[in-house]
């Protein structure tokens, strides 16, 4: 059986110890991003190097792309010299950025017209999580699709969750992000009782924070 290739696009600070990962759990990787030392730097390690998200798309079974926000997603999977342009069909596509779920539904209606089978599956957990491959990820797509792609991710995340049709993790993740913004509101209102009151703010952060 031939080993199975995965592209990996962006190499910022949660791709770069994912796609590590990777390569440790033994997979061949094929890797592109636009800052070309940190490609080198997973050369160094065994992976091969790609020019162009097109390049990427030519040699892999499966791709997985972590990039900044919506207008990246849809220009490496989409424009010129995108994967749009060297993909086959049956290619199992995750796009791991956090962007808006109307970007994740185009772009997968996009390449499911080229036999893309397409998932959008944000995380949570930062680069602590990213580091330590115990990130929470968030899957819109096909269930088949998702248990295609499941054990792979079981190499990057440790709370992984089919969220529902495409645009579903992406749902989710801002739904995430509604929460931890209110956990940050509430902490921040706690702090000035108590420091009004005339306890040391870092006891309180210390003592609610569990520490």
């Amino acid at each position: 059986m031939t080993p199975l290739t995965i592209g990996f696009i962006g190499l910022g600070i949660m791709g770069r110890p994912m796609a590590g990962h990777l390569l440790k759990a033994g997979y061949s990787l094929v890797v592109h991003d636009l800052n070309r030392q940190a490609v080198a730097a997973l050369a160094a390690v065994g992976a091969a190097e790609a020019f162009s998200p097109k390049e990427v798309a030519m040699r892999s079974d499966v791709i997985i792309t972590m990039l900044p926000d919506s207008p990246d997603v849809e220009a490496v999977a989409l424009g010129p010299d995108g994967l749009i342009e060297g993909v086959r069909p049956g290619v199992l596509y995750a796009d791991m950025s956090t962007i808006a779920p109307t970007a994740a539904v185009k772009v997968a209606q996009a390449l499911a017209a080229k036999g893309v089978r397409c998932l959008d599956a944000p995380v949570s957990g930062g680069e602590v999580g990213a580091l330590n491959a115990a990130l929470s990820i968030m899957v819109g797509g096909a269930e088949a699709d998702f248990a295609a792609m499941r054990p792979i991710f079981e190499k990057l995340g440790k709370t992984i969750t089919l969220c529902g049709p495409n645009g579903a993790g992406q749902i989710v993740k801002a739904c995430n992000q509604i929460q931890v913004a209110l956990n940050i509101l509430g902490m921040a209102e706690a702090l000035v009782l108590g420091a009004k009151a005339g306890v040391d703010p870092a006891i309180i952060h210390k003592v609610l924070s569990g520490g």
